[in-house]
């Protein structure tokens, strides 16, 4: 990648994170799904709601790639190597692969037991949580690697 200089750095990552921050804003009307409500009442005495399986599956799986596209493009700024970049599309693909899996199987046979479990497992589908874990782990990579 030719150099971009650090002033312009700077606002494309900060320009990315506004992206990130609308995605979560505007969540409701870019990616309409059920358990967002079911989520914000007191789930745990609710009963779940109906829902499309394939539309709630789809919409987590376009809410996860527009935030992994945003997140490796910040991480892919911060450390500009390509064997960077193989490894965190590798990850982030790797991720997809088992969250949705997971997903898809506590989706399928939902009970109140496995709410929080759904919880967790869709707030990592459908948070840029990856980035905020990738970045220091990749930053003491390169201090360690500079030693």
């Amino acid at each position: 990648m030719k150099s971009i200089p650090k002033s312009f750095k700077i606002v494309y990552i900060i320009s990315l994170i506004v992206a990130l921050i609308a995605v979560r804003l505007f969540e409701r009307s870019l990616f309409p799904e059920v358990l967002l409500d079911f989520y914000t009442t007191t789930y745990s005495f609710s009963e779940p709601p109906n829902f499309n399986w394939f539309n709630l599956i789809s919409t987590t799986i376009l809410r996860y790639l527009v935030n992994s596209v945003l997140s490796i493009l910040i991480i892919y700024l911060l450390f500009p190597s390509t064997k960077t970049l193989k490894f965190i599309i590798w990850f982030y693909c790797l991720a997809l692969v088992v969250l949705i899996s997971v997903f898809s199987i506590l989706l399928y046979q939902l009970k109140p037991e496995d709410y929080m479990t759904l919880f967790y497992v869709r707030r990592f589908l459908i948070q840029p949580l990856f980035l905020i874990l990738l970045v220091p782990a990749l930053y003491y990579q390169k201090k360690v690697a500079h030693k």
